[in-house]
């Protein structure tokens, strides 16, 4: 390994180790502005200029590889005129918008120019001027501040694989621009904003909100997927501003997607506040222990055979441990996580998870995707993916309904009958899957909410074990999620009890009336038409599905207004933290189950946090061990049988609008309208 000095220290690095981050792993910090650790290297800001010694003027250091015996100063008066003079180019034509940028105070441009810029210029030139672009409700652009360093252009070219941002024209008239100028069409598209080192892409819905000293940020975890995406929540008195990406190389590296970033202002609407009753057909604003009072004098006398509860998507797993001890003490079996009705008992636990994690994902040489669109499900498992194929030495094939995924994918068939071909040897893939040596496949919630799911389920596990997907240093099965609380429920195993009922059942038990009292946790995704006269609780933060159907409502907290645990599709069991907290009367949902059970006079046997927390490691140890991913042992699961010969479907009709807080959106709804309007213009499927 080469040896070289960098401003008289001595360091040994890796060949093909360029200057700038040789330097980075001394601590010593280098400016750019073109330069990113995840994107290939441009070279074309020049302001990590560095003097090396025998060189004849100062080098580019990112784009230059170290040598042997190399000397290198990177604050040397030469270094540092070279800088000065780069910084003097930049500001040529940048516009005095400082005062009013929405960058203001997170720039990397205004840091810069305080160590390297002057206090006058010597142009005279009148400053150019660059018309706004279109790319769409999210991303706000002010391009005559760009400097041209193509962090976007890179970020959407390989990481988000959508080729829709590049460069027109040349020299002092290339500008920066979407093709067609037509709305970005990526799922992760808000993260240029991220990237961008001036203010010349900033976010549209939070355009001129606020600056970054007057926010409180809390650091928390997403629920807008299952990734479980690090995030952070900048809010402002009882109101969240945005969501930005912490950096979590495990998961989501750092990025995030456009619904994770920009669905939190429908966080303040459609907002359930306070109790509500029905009365006369009409729900009517209630005190608490109205509403407890209604719910006890109807359950009083009714069976624990004729309740029944469903967990929602967002339930967070305190929550849903209260409600499956409450229902357990009212003697009802029917409990369920599954809205869609996926055909996952909760038994293995191995049989539920994404064993292969999503960093493991980059070990893998093959790839079967069965019954999932990753990209619209989990964006940032398939920019896991798109990562690993364009590493190299790794294919992707699927069955399902072709769509495109930013990578190469080949398509088997969109039937039962080529995963059934598989298993027996009879398809080519078989013979690929026997020679890969870290093969994985990915079975999505498309196959396993089929009627046929469970013989799916135990088809590709049949899958793995002939194939050699499972062994002791690698697992390749994985159910891929994408209901943020779902793992979390079938860890504490809020399924149904011996005799019980799934969500199938309850609802068709509660339309012929044999189930009268129905609890909907979050539950907002089934067919409420279909409860008929049963009485239905609903405990939930959004006046979504759940809510209009409901006899009695207990306002509930979002997660950005709760301390609350949620276990992402790997099974790792992660902290929400409370950001703000919840509007009017609402509360925290295991505050709201325990303060019930009360009045039940069936009390639970826990009154704080800590408590339910003990409660919920003693059920299952994955929540003792937080952020760590652990491997479950490999069982059985799944079911023998014949297969539905009819084709696959994916869940996710539409990416932007997936949930109760996601629906709510105003942002989300402008999105939507965009991809119509534009898929409209251009004759293609938005």
């Amino acid at each position: 390994m080469p040896k070289l000095k960098i401003d008289g220290t001595e360091i040994e690095v890796p060949p093909g180790t360029t200057v700038l981050q040789a330097a980075e792993s001394l601590g010593i910090e280098i400016p750019r502005f073109c330069y990113h650790d995840r994107l290939s290297i441009a070279g074309n800001c020049r302001m990590c200029l560095v003097e090396v010694e025998k060189s004849p003027k100062p080098v580019a250091s990112c784009a230059w590889p170290v040598a042997e015996g190399m000397v290198v100063h990177t604050r040397s008066p030469a270094a540092t005129k070279a800088r000065k003079g780069v910084m003097e180019f930049l500001l040529i034509n940048h516009p005095l918008d400082c005062p009013i940028c929405d960058q203001g105070g997170e720039c990397d441009l205004q840091d810069q120019a305080m160590a390297y810029g002057f206090d006058r210029g010597r142009y005279e030139e009148p400053k150019r001027a660059v018309k706004e672009k279109n790319m769409g409700p999210l991303i706000k652009t002010y391009m005559t501040r760009c400097i041209h360093c193509t962090r976007c252009i890179r970020f959407a070219t390989e990481i988000a694989g959508a080729e829709e941002i590049g460069a027109v024209g040349r020299g002092e008239h290339m500008e920066i621009t979407s093709y067609l100028e037509r709305t970005v069409e990526s799922e992760l598209s808000g993260n240029v904003i991220d990237l961008c080192p001036v203010g010349a892409l900033t976010s549209a819905p939070y355009a001129f909100a606020a600056r970054p000293w007057e926010l409180h940020k809390t650091e928390s975890i997403d629920v807008m997927d299952a990734v479980g995406s690090n995030i952070r929540v900048d809010s402002r008195g009882a109101e969240v501003l945005r969501v930005l990406p912490r950096l979590n190389e495990a998961i989501n590296e750092e990025w995030i997607s456009d619904k994770t970033r920009f669905a939190c202002d429908g966080l303040r609407r459609q907002r359930l506040d306070r109790p509500y009753v029905r009365r006369e057909g009409k729900l009517q604003p209630a005190g608490w222990a109205e509403a407890f009072g209604a719910v006890a004098g109807r359950l009083k006398g009714v069976p624990g055979s004729k309740i029944a509860a469903v967990a929602g998507d967002l339930a967070d797993a305190e929550a849903v441990a209260a409600l499956g001890d409450l229902m357990a003490a009212l003697g009802s079996p029917h409990t369920d996580c599954r809205q869609d009705g996926a055909k996952l008992d909760g038994g293995t636990r191995s049989g539920y998870l994404f064993n292969t994690t999503i960093q493991g994902i980059e070990r893998a040489d093959l790839c079967l995707l069965i019954g999932t669109d990753p990209r619209r499900e989990a964006p940032l498992v398939n920019a896991r993916l798109r990562k690993r194929y364009l590493a190299g030495g790794f294919a992707v094939a699927a069955i399902g309904p072709e769509t495109d995924l930013s990578y190469r994918v080949e398509w088997l068939g969109n039937t039962a009958r080529a995963l059934e071909d598989i298993a027996t040897g009879r398809h080519p893939f078989a013979g690929r899957l026997h020679a890969a040596k870290n093969p994985m496949l990915v079975l999505g919630q498309g196959a396993l909410a089929r009627a046929d799911g469970a013989r799916l389920l135990g088809l590709a596990r049949r899958i793995a074990d002939s194939f050699g997907l499972v062994r002791e240093d690698w697992n390749g099965f994985n159910v891929l999620h994408m209901a943020a609380g779902r793992v979390g429920a079938l860890d504490l195993g809020f399924v149904p009890k011996a005799g019980g009922r799934d969500v199938a059942g309850i609802l068709d038990g509660a339309s012929r009336g044999e189930i009268d009292v129905v609890y909907l946790l979050g539950a907002d995704e089934i067919d409420t038409a279909r409860l008929g006269r049963a009485f239905v609780i609903y405990q939930g933060h959004h006046g979504d599905r759940g809510a209009h159907r409901a006899d009695v409502i207990l306002p509930g907290a979002a997660y950005t207004e709760k301390n609350a645990t949620y276990v992402n599709l790997e099974g790792r069991a992660q902290r929400a933290q409370l950001a703000i907290h919840p509007p009017g009367e609402a509360r925290e949902d295991w505050r709201i189950v325990r303060a019930l059970s009360d009045a039940l006079g069936k009390p639970l046997p826990y009154d704080d946090l800590d408590a339910l927390r003990r409660r919920l490691g003693a059920a299952n140890p994955a929540f003792a061990r937080i952020d760590e991913a652990i491997a479950s042992p490999w069982g059985t699961f799944g079911e023998d049988g014949p297969l539905d010969p009819g084709p696959f479907a994916y869940p996710v009709a539409s990416f932007h609008m997936t949930d109760a807080i996601s629906r709510a959106s105003e942002t989300m709804a402008k999105c939507v309208d965009a991809l119509l309007k534009s898929a409209a213009k251009t004759g293609t499927h938005g």
